[in-house]
């Protein structure tokens, strides 16, 4: 949340070890959501309706403009609870100290409401209604059955559940860290939590816990019924409807007021086991804040880093407009390879030579991408970075184009299956279709490289990739930049930029 021009951020941190377990609040402030400075945990372990953990939630910024946060707390008996937490001194703007009212928990699973008390968890934002009642959601499932469950207060004290869910759907299993949130028709401006009515759709956001991945669906508040009704997506396992298509999950947006924009959050996970996370001490991360908006065809969210990483930028390196023949490999020389910040487009001549797509892999993006960067008709072509000189290493991020039917289908892969030399983690290849008319518009990639961390946004931000990588040779001054062609026909590089990126101030 943005708190008195300061934003804030609290996350999900183990004090005592580097993975999972004693789960408490961490709290940090920034003033350009790019560095960071900690505070004390702004929410710990020391009662006994969070004893046993305090889980993801959320903040809601009242009337007054005082901030409370709603979070999961794991009871003496193992059941999960919903609690406040309240600023101790509201008037001071780093908002370091917090505490928990005497009435916790305010929401709990009982017989009567056929809560299942170990799914139970993660309330969002709460909106105000037009009718004066706050609302919120919280994740659950019964059986296999996910399920958004509403709750609603007058005084954000004493809670009633709804009759219905917000939305549920069967066989899909437990939906985490819901979201639901307005975005605009007319624009990327964001729109504030409680806005409801003409000139917004609304999103639906779960992440799935049987799949690993956030999906989201777009749709229409019913106010008068108040339900979820989706147009486009609507949570399935096998939704391609995602934030993202590689690591990131447990997402949360919020309403950034300073800027008028919706600010969405992703934990970037591990490819590595927890003893090797043990070992280095340290594991999991976010991802750089994006902003994000309806997409002006109505059809999908749009993603792209926020404003303020450009300031990180240094030594920004430009390539004039260039033919990449069939089957080469370009470097892209004079910026720190393992930190930078690379935009790239291409624009594709022919499609004399466009494969046909297996009919069998029309709906498995990944499927098609895990058959690696090797030769195609149009395309495989892209970036390949944190790359060892010899390309021993790396991670090749790129565009494929098929033919499918009586149409093109664009298809773009993040692959870590060549990104290191060590054998110890998991290096799977990602891949989303992208949807770009080929006649009207250039295909871009902007790839945000940070060590470990590989963040690629293609198609202006229509598809987003992250993975995590572990080279061994490209790293520091061992890795290089290149833009390849694996295909048959000659790309042209219409625009290629790139910079060396100076080191953030996190914690």
């Amino acid at each position: 949340m943005v708190y008195k021009g300061i934003y804030h951020l609290f996350y999900q941190y183990n004090p005592k070890a580097a993975v999972p377990g004693n789960i408490v609040w961490a709290h940090s402030i920034s003033k350009d959501l790019i560095n960071w400075t900690p505070h004390p945990p702004a929410i710990s372990r020391d009662t006994p309706y969070d004893i046993n953990g305090c889980w993801s939630g959320s903040a809601t910024l009242l009337p007054n403009g005082e901030p409370v946060i709603v979070y999961t707390g794991v009871n003496t008996e193992n059941q999960q609870v919903q609690n406040l937490a309240m600023p101790k001194n509201p008037s001071d703007p780093n908002l370091v100290e917090w505490i928990k009212p005497p009435y916790n928990p305010v929401m709990a699973p009982t017989q009567q409401n056929m809560i299942n008390a170990s799914s139970f968890r993660d309330p969002t934002t709460a909106w105000l209604g037009r009718d004066g009642l706050w609302r919120l959601i919280v994740g659950n499932k019964i059986g296999q059955n996910g399920r958004m469950l509403m709750f609603m207060s007058r005084d954000f004290v004493h809670w009633s559940q709804s009759k219905q869910p917000l939305y549920s759907r069967r066989g899909t299993g437990m939906w985490e860290c819901p979201d639901f949130y307005p975005v605009s028709t007319g624009g990327e401006d964001g729109v504030e939590t409680s806005v409801a009515g003409r000139g917004v759709k609304h999103v639906l956001k779960a992440s799935m816990n049987d799949a690993f991945f956030d999906t989201y669906a777009i749709g229409t508040y019913d106010l008068g019924k108040d339900v979820f009704v989706p147009e486009r997506g609507s949570l399935r396992l096998d939704s391609e409807m995602r934030y993202d298509h590689g690591k990131f999950y447990a997402s949360k947006t919020f309403f950034d007021s300073s800027m008028k924009r919706r600010v969405l959050w992703g934990w970037i996970n591990e490819s590595t086991n927890a003893a090797i996370d043990i070992s280095k001490g340290w594991s999991s991360l976010q991802a750089i804040p994006r902003k994000i908006w309806l997409h002006k065809s109505g059809k999908q969210l749009v993603q792209w880093p926020v404003k303020e990483i450009e300031k990180l930028r240094e030594g920004k390196v430009i390539s004039p407009t260039k033919e990449l023949k069939g089957g080469s490999v370009l470097e892209i020389s004079g910026v720190t390879a393992s930190q930078a910040d690379v935009e790239i487009s291409f624009e594709i001549s022919t499609m004399e030579k466009v494969e046909e797509i297996d009919p069998s892999l029309t709906d498995d993006p990944q499927a098609i991408c895990s058959y690696g960067a090797s030769k195609g008709g149009v395309g495989p072509f892209g970036l390949l970075v944190l790359a060892s000189k010899d390309l021993q290493e790396y991670t090749a991020v790129y565009f494929r184009v098929f033919r499918a039917k009586s149409r093109h289908v664009v298809l773009m892969c993040s692959d870590q299956s060549r990104s290191s030399l060590n054998l110890d983690y998991d290096k799977p290849a990602y891949g989303a279709f992208v949807d770009v008319d080929l006649v009207k518009e250039k295909l871009s990639i902007r790839t945000l490289i940070d060590r470990s961390i590989v963040e690629s946004f293609g198609g202006d931000g229509k598809a987003c990739i992250t993975a995590r990588v572990y080279p061994s040779i490209a790293i520091d001054g061992g890795a290089h930049l290149f833009a390849f062609n694996n295909g048959t026909d000659d790309v042209k590089i219409s625009n290629l930029a790139a910079w060396s990126m100076k080191a953030a101030q996190i914690n």
